[in-house]
């Protein structure tokens, strides 16, 4: 039977499934729906690794992932308000350290993670905290306008260890002029870390970007644990 620790800061949701193990790798997944429990189940099926996935939702996911504020992509959109930077502090200065107060020993390291916004912000969040070591951005929304100059133009507060990358394969098959443009950003952006000596992949996934994200996101995951 799979349990988790959940408990509530700043008006958000933290579950953790914590490792019995002492000082093990703690993975951060900031998450869309209110269970993390689906990807918790999905990970234990494709990896042996032990490890504690902390997952933090009731998010306001417009404005805490994102990294600047932007009007509406499309007509029937809403705008993003920016507000990674503020829901960064919270997590490092909040969450964290409360959830750690629960897993055994200290982290062997940290990774941050997440799927499509939070892909977004799982990058972001490498520019503005030194805390992790290694990220996964799942179907990461990295079509969003002027990050991929954002990440060309700022430096990283620390060199990560790993990145994973994924999308699915139609996602940048849209008429959309932002979104269609995000495998060609990924593949460039993931290009650019691996110029750096960064440990990079880039997976493409068949589907949409809403096929099988319970999935992807443990594949993404189980990379950067078993490298």
């Amino acid at each position: 039977m799979i349990t988790a620790k959940i408990f509530n800061i700043e008006n958000r949701t933290v579950e953790i499934y914590a490792c019995t193990e002492q000082d093990k790798p703690v993975i951060y997944f900031n998450n869309y729906d209110k269970s993390g429990r689906s990807v918790y189940r999905a990970l234990k099926e494709i990896t042996d690794k032990d490890f504690s996935l902390v997952v933090i939702g009731n998010l306001n996911w417009d404005g805490d992932m994102t990294p600047y504020a932007i009007p509406p992509i499309s007509p029937n959109d809403t705008p993003c308000s920016g507000e990674a930077d503020e829901y960064l502090r919270i997590l490092t200065e909040k969450i964290i350290p409360a959830s750690e107060e629960h897993i055994q020993g200290k982290p062997e390291w940290r990774a941050i993670t997440g799927y499509s916004l939070a892909g977004l912000f799982a990058i972001y969040s490498l520019y503005k905290t030194d805390i992790f070591s290694r990220a996964a951005s799942m179907s990461g929304s990295l079509w969003y306008p002027d990050f991929k100059e954002y990440i060309f133009n700022h430096e990283l507060k620390r060199m990560p260890d790993y990145i994973y990358f994924s999308l699915g394969n139609k996602e940048s098959k849209t008429r959309n002029p932002y979104l269609k443009t995000v495998q060609e950003n990924t593949e460039q952006i993931e290009c650019y870390y691996a110029q750096k000596n960064i440990h990079t992949v880039f997976e493409l996934n068949e589907g949409n970007h809403f096929k099988d994200c319970a999935l992807r996101s443990a594949k993404g995951i189980k990379w950067i644990l078993e490298n």
